[in-house]
């Protein structure tokens, strides 16, 4: 993954465990140690899902440019419902809490998309990949020289 990857997903994935830290006390406090486990399944679950979800919208952007922006929209719609599916599919359980994994899965999302937003326009990321291959020299047709 290269450096400006790298920076991304980690100006991503430090605010979104430092919320899922807050969430897993805080849980702890209202529900108990089933809700904390309840907190840290879910931001664990966050971190795992939008990380992979960055990681190939990265790998899609360097190698399929021009399938960019529907692979983002995709890639967003199939995370945001895999997590109502682990919130479906949680929600009877009694390993831990179901309120605060729930609560904690949409808290950590919000700050993962805004951490990674912020992330984005602070990049300085080309536009354009410039080709150090080609050195293209324009040529002169000589019209009057």
């Amino acid at each position: 993954m290269p450096s400006n990857d790298a920076r991304i997903l980690l100006q991503a994935a430090v605010p979104t465990a430092a919320v899922g830290a807050i969430a897993a006390v805080v849980s702890g406090v209202v529900a108990g140690g089933k809700g904390a486990l309840g907190a840290v399944v879910a931001t664990l679950v966050v971190i795992l899902f939008m990380g992979i979800g960055l990681y190939v919208l990265q790998r899609t952007a360097k190698s399929l440019p021009h399938l960019f922006q529907a692979m983002g929209l995709l890639l967003y719609t199939a995370q945001i419902l895999l997590l109502f599916i682990f919130v479906a599919a949680f929600k009877n359980t009694s390993l831990f809490n179901p309120k605060s994994f729930a609560l904690t899965l949409v808290v950590t999302t919000l700050a993962w998309i805004g951490a990674q937003a912020r992330a984005h326009m602070k990049a300085k990321i080309l536009y354009v990949e410039p080709d150090s291959s080609k050195a293209e020299k324009p040529e002169n047709k000589g019209h009057g020289s």
